[in-house]
């Protein structure tokens, strides 16, 4: 049923972002009218939200569990189409970091002592790709939306992306130093085995929902700077590798092999440290499958102008009827 309900929403956002583009042309046949396009980088934290790391207390969702010092830096490129002053379609492509830990969590005796006692880390390259509607709605108050420069505009967006990711987790090796290896191939949880027919195996290419606020400001016609935070909802639990109860680790030794085997008995499970006194053990809560991880990012944008843009080109643009207020 979350599947269905997960593939109807991204059916029901692809057939809007359509209709707005389906809607828009049929106004706008004038053969005068030409896109102004912009082309851009951007650049700026990106940070994660799931199971691993936190502060006092039981685990929440988006800015309470975030952890300052795992932020990393995205870069990114961006094409976008304006067919009228108000609308935009942009396609976007971003490179960032992820991480999460749980050793980051100062006890202070409540709930996120068991947590910290887990122990479990992760970090993750994102490669992403975006399709997203860009909705000035203040273009219908401005007296002269044609004059641009000096303009502040805030703006709303939301699409579709693709990202890959590829958890990693660190162990430390018999010289004391930090080794990571990747997740998926060591079934930490289980997934995929017929012990859990409810845990299947993930795919490192997953889908999300990026939506998000913005700022954008005109030095001129042909260049401009904005702000925006965009978060994306996701369709996965295991960004971070983390998601559900401990494993049987006596099930590594009959489908892994015998060094992968070893290796996600003891990566699997780190809880035995100096915050507990006892380790955790098959069926213990592990994370927690009733939310999927998410990623936000705060950018810093720089677009410059590539065609269009003239003053006889915003004025062609008020031919099409949606834009006469």
């Amino acid at each position: 049923m979350k599947q269905s309900l997960h593939s109807l929403f991204r059916k029901c956002l692809f057939l809007l972002v359509a209709t707005l583009s389906l809607h828009f042309s049929s106004y706008c046949q004038d053969d005068e009218l030409k896109n102004t396009t912009e082309a851009g980088i951007t650049v700026g934290p990106m940070v994660f939200l799931g199971d691993l790391g936190g502060h006092a207390g039981k685990g929440s969702t988006f800015l309470k569990d975030y952890n300052m010092n795992t932020t990393k830096i995205a870069i990114g490129a961006y094409l976008t189409a304006y067919p009228a002053q108000w609308l935009g379609f942009r396609f976007s492509l971003n490179y960032g970091k992820i991480e999460g830990a749980d050793g980051l969590i100062t006890a202070k005796g409540g709930d996120e002592v068991s947590r910290l006692g887990r122990n479990l880390n992760f970090r993750s390259k994102i490669f992403e790709g975006t399709i997203m509607a860009e909705f000035y709605p203040t273009v219908f108050l401005e007296e002269d939306p044609e004059d641009v420069t000096a303009r502040l505009r805030p703006y709303g967006v939301i699409g579709l992306g693709a990202f890959h990711f590829n958890p990693q987790g660190s162990f430390k090796n018999a010289y004391g130093e930090d080794v990571w290896v990747n997740l998926k191939p060591l079934h930490t949880e289980g997934e995929g085995f017929p012990e859990y027919p409810d845990r299947k195996n993930y795919s490192l290419t997953q889908l999300n929902i990026p939506l998000g606020v913005g700022v954008k400001y005109f030095f001129s016609e042909n260049i401009n700077v904005s702000f925006e935070i965009i978060h994306r909802k996701t369709f996965t639990d295991y960004i971070d590798d983390v998601s559900t109860r401990y494993v049987d680790p006596s099930l590594f030794a009959k489908y892994l092999s015998p060094s992968d085997a070893a290796l996600a008995k003891q990566i699997s499970n780190k809880s035995l440290n100096g915050y507990n006194t006892q380790s955790y053990h098959m069926n213990d809560k592990r994370g927690n499958p009733k939310q999927n991880d998410a990623y936000f990012t705060a950018g810093f944008k720089i677009g410059f102008r590539i065609n269009g843009g003239s003053e006889q080109r915003w004025r062609n643009s008020t031919h099409c009827p949606l834009l006469r207020f």
